[in-house]
């Protein structure tokens, strides 16, 4: 027999599905809101034909007094939940305990936040006890999958229970799903799901999810490269310009010239500063004899 819950149990298990982040807007949105409403001033009327709608609003503010104090609390309690109930998921993960010591409550909590660690999205459906129902939603890239948790430390999951999930993925629309458990699977229920888009996940192997995600990567401490000599470019050695001679005739600085005409067209040569009054001239890479 199911256990009776009240209104105020059941509005606070649903705040704690939300993320805590999401619980503290709604409560401080909701208080703000639901004040504004208790503090309005209520309007008088004088006639009868109004009378209704005079009540309906002292009701209205009756409510909105009560839950400007009674919705942030319940959001409050649900943020306060889902803090607390994340850092258990992760210390269930975290433990090393063996997958049959917990509980089956606590096996949903532990296979929950090892699809996390995956990248899944989980939500927490509470199932219908350890033998029955989807027990949790999980969503990766805008997919809906279907996870049923079974936390059997001796018998053999057996076929009917994958046949029973293969149909809740059809009924529900979801491209995939996970029959996770602590023991292990019968062989017509691998064959069943050989080929299908649903997943067995054994004690063995969900001892190997919690291992991957409990191994946490070493921090590398790189040490800075040494700086590598790279071989510099060779550098073209600089020819020196050659030093002007004094012209053989005045014995004024040369200039270096272009020859304009002859053989020598476009070459240099030494040419004398006062040309054209003297006209001493010099090959520029030798001393030979002037001309005039």
């Amino acid at each position: 027999m199911a256990k009776k819950t009240s209104t105020f149990d059941d509005l606070t298990f649903l705040a704690s599905k939300l993320p805590w982040w999401s619980s503290l807007i709604l409560a401080v949105a909701s208080g703000v809101y639901l004040h504004g409403v208790a503090s309005a001033p209520t309007a008088i009327v004088s006639d009868v034909q109004h009378l209704d709608s005079m009540m309906t609003q002292t009701f209205l503010k009756t409510l909105a007094t009560l839950g400007q104090y009674l919705l942030p609390l319940i959001f409050v309690i649900g943020a306060i939940t889902s803090v607390l109930g994340r850092r258990k998921r992760r210390e269930l993960l975290n433990t090393g305990h063996a997958v049959n010591d917990f509980t089956w409550q606590e096996f949903e909590l532990l296979v929950g936040e090892a699809l996390r660690r995956q990248g899944f999205g989980i939500e927490e459906t509470g199932g219908n006890g350890p033998d029955g129902g989807v027990d949790l939603i999980a969503r990766k890239e805008g997919e809906k999958y279907l996870v049923q948790c079974k936390h059997w430390r001796a018998l053999q999951v057996g076929v009917p229970v994958v046949r029973e999930l293969y149909g809740a993925m059809a009924a529900e629309g979801a491209v995939g799903g996970f029959v996770i458990t602590s023991g292990r699977f019968s062989e017509p229920a691998r064959e069943f799901a050989s080929g299908r888009n649903l997943k067995l996940v054994d004690g063995r192997q969900l001892r190997r999810w919690i291992a991957a995600a409990n191994k946490t990567a070493p921090v590398a401490h790189v040490k800075p490269d040494a700086p590598v000599a790279r071989p510099k470019a060779p550098v073209p050695p600089v020819q020196e310009e050659p030093k002007a001679p004094a012209c053989p005739f005045c014995r004024k600085p040369m200039v270096v010239r272009v020859a304009r005409s002859g053989r020598n067209a476009g070459g240099d040569f030494w040419g004398c500063a006062d040309y054209p009054t003297c006209r001493g001239i010099r090959p520029i890479f030798s001393q030979g004899p002037a001309r005039k």
